[in-house]
């Protein structure tokens, strides 16, 4: 019998999934990396994949790709999660998001599956501007987006980095659904301002309606099921219902959320958002 001193963490090489991992191995803690490419694959579309890489293992950071939104995501986290309850890992902590129905279905048949569970409902990361897709609109020097003027409290990885961390290694945090945003809301225009106040460059923000964008992204050949899904997004995530802060970060670390401003700074400094036609 294997031992199970193993933490898998599901997209491990991912935004908020390498941070985990720097923070469980910080700590001395054995981790398995799921990931297509892993030493033991995982691959969410394979599910032949799912046993090997929970043999050995007590708990799991749960970030599904490409998104909790996506078609058929609550049947396959179910499968999963009931799988891994099966198999003796029983602490599951799902990345979640919020607002979004489909999300709360992956939340519902997470915890029907008898699992050890805990819920961490992100709002929009902060590094989307620097590790994503908006990091060469960044860069050119204009971000269009069909954002308009909701706020959002924009998340740090690394809060939620560290909040999964403490969850996954520590007692009392079952059944608990906590909400990790950022301490302030900022518009989209607002957090570009941000960044390039930090990049020290202008940095243009564009607003322009959903179906002015969605043909954007079909002109430069992002798929359809990726457009689909960042409309999605932005007309109904970002429509004023999640305009107000969570405490998550708080109740969970005993600190307060790291602020936007605080990202951009330290992101800048990096040289990350240096214009090309600057070097």
């Amino acid at each position: 019998m294997t031992s199970r001193d193993l933490t898998l963490v599901l997209g491990g090489t991912g935004k908020t999934g390498r941070r985990v991992v720097q923070r469980l191995t910080g700590r001395g803690l054995r981790v398995r990396i799921g990931s297509r490419s892993g030493g033991v694959p995982f691959d969410w579309a394979d599910r032949a994949t799912w046993a090997p890489a929970l043999d050995g293992v007590h708990a799991v950071y749960v970030a599904y790709y490409p998104d909790l939104a996506a078609p058929g995501a609550p049947e396959t986290i179910g499968a999963f999660a009931e799988l891994a309850v099966e198999s003796g890992a029983g602490r599951l902590v799902l990345l979640s998001g919020r607002g979004e129905d489909e999300a709360l279905a992956c939340e519902r048949t997470l915890a029907a599956s008898g699992a050890d569970w805990t819920v961490l409902r992100a709002s929009w990361f902060a590094q989307n501007f620097s590790e994503s897709y908006l990091l060469d609109p960044v860069v050119s020097g204009e971000v269009v987006l069909p954002a308009g003027e909701v706020r959002e409290p924009f998340v740090d990885a690394g809060d939620i980095a560290d909040v999964a961390a403490s969850v996954l290694t520590e007692d009392g945090h079952g059944g608990r659904t906590y909400e990790l945003t950022g301490p302030r809301l900022l518009t989209f225009a607002e957090a570009v301002a941000a960044i390039g106040q930090a990049a020290g460059r202008d940095i243009a923000y564009v607003p322009v309606p959903v179906d002015t964008y969605a043909r954007a992204l079909a002109a430069e050949g992002v798929p359809d099921e990726v457009t689909g899904l960042l409309t999605y997004l932005f007309t109904t995530v970002l429509d004023g219902r999640n305009a107000h802060l969570g405490d998550g970060v708080q109740q969970v670390l005993g600190r307060p959320a790291r602020d936007f401003s605080d990202y951009a700074n330290d992101t800048a400094a990096t040289g990350i958002w240096t214009s090309k036609d600057a070097i």
